[in-house]
């Protein structure tokens, strides 16, 4: 039975290394307590360096931390930017009561913000260029209609001649 447990204890330390998701947990007082290699790796920290810290220190805002812990509910799949880390994560917050902890998992998702950035950029770009091609053709519009009634001007002012000489020559 030790063995088991001896065995269990490495497999969630594996774990707990190898996720590739960002995980710190945090205790009521929103002080740091852990956090595995992915979220170090994610916010360009140390563990030694950051357990025992506040977690406003990394996190800059914990009240989805303090909402989770006075509400003993989840918050699952709140997005969040940490302009800062240049970071775009999405979160899973919940309380361990019987521990006195909050736990929250990040999954990174920069790669796919930045995506949607540069898709939404370029249809921003896309929309402003058809927008200047309708209005270079719409101004071409404007010239040939000016042109054609001028032209139009011009033969109805040589028709009324013609039909003034014609007129004369019948009188």
């Amino acid at each position: 039975m030790d063995m088991v447990k001896s065995s269990d204890k490495t497999l969630w330390e594996l774990l707990w290394a190898y996720d590739p998701n960002g995980l710190i947990v945090v205790d009521k007082d929103m002080n740091i307590m852990l956090v595995n290699p992915a979220f170090c790796k994610m916010f360009n920290v140390d563990q030694s360096d950051i357990i025992g810290l506040p977690a406003t220190e990394i996190l800059d805002d914990v009240e989805d931390f303090k909402k989770v812990w006075e509400s003993d509910e989840v918050i699952r799949g709140k997005e969040k930017a940490y302009a800062s880390y240049n970071l775009y994560v999405r979160k899973v917050i919940f309380p361990i009561k019987q521990e006195n902890i909050i736990a929250c998992i990040m999954v990174d998702l920069t790669h796919e913000f930045q995506r949607r950035q540069e898709i939404l950029n370029l249809k921003t770009e896309t929309v402003k260029k058809v927008n200047e091609v309708v209005d270079n053709q719409m101004k071409v519009v404007q010239e040939i209609a000016g042109l054609l009634g001028e032209t139009t001007a011009e033969t109805k002012v040589s028709l009324l001649k013609i039909i003034q000489m014609v007129e004369q020559e019948l009188v």
